[in-house]
């Protein structure tokens, strides 16, 4: 059974408060990208009236993120994921509503089958580009996610 939004949000909201009550959802997944959203208000800014860094980044980690968790359960294993290191770079104030875009669900795939088949541990960089309502780039992030197989 693929992961749906509806069933990322609500894992979000019993795992994940602080995103929850930010504004951070997933609109969108397929097996190759995934979309998330977030608007800027109140609970989510910093005192330069735009959103608050963090914010972007848990937003813009959901959107590899869900992508890494549906295919783990497509693999039928159990898989450990742990982001290792993360970069992001910031090109304009985040105002509005943010939708945070991920492409790299084939390189996720191909990770998670190298680890299920060779017990191995995988690394893989994974991008989340943040734009705003007028298609304009605010930020992008990379997250290096790390996926092994659990011993049984």
């Amino acid at each position: 059974m693929a992961l749906t939004p509806s069933k990322i949000n609500m894992f979000t909201f019993m795992k994940l408060p602080s995103a929850w009550w930010c504004g951070v959802r997933l609109k969108n997944i397929d097996e190759k990208k995934a979309i998330t959203t977030v608007k800027h208000k109140w609970i989510n800014q910093n005192p330069f009236k735009s959103m608050f860094w963090a914010v972007q980044g848990m937003a813009a980690e959901l959107s590899t993120g869900a992508l890494v968790m549906n295919e783990i359960q497509k693999s039928g294993k159990k898989v450990s994921m742990l982001v290792a290191n993360n970069k992001a770079t910031f090109t304009k104030k985040a105002t509005g509503r943010i939708n945070f875009t991920c492409e790299d669900g084939e390189q996720i795939a191909d990770a998670i089958q190298k680890t299920v088949e060779t017990g191995e541990g995988q690394t893989c960089w994974m991008k989340a580009t943040g734009v705003n309502q007028d298609g304009v780039e605010v930020s992008t992030f990379h997250f290096e996610w790390t996926v092994k197989v659990k011993p049984s």
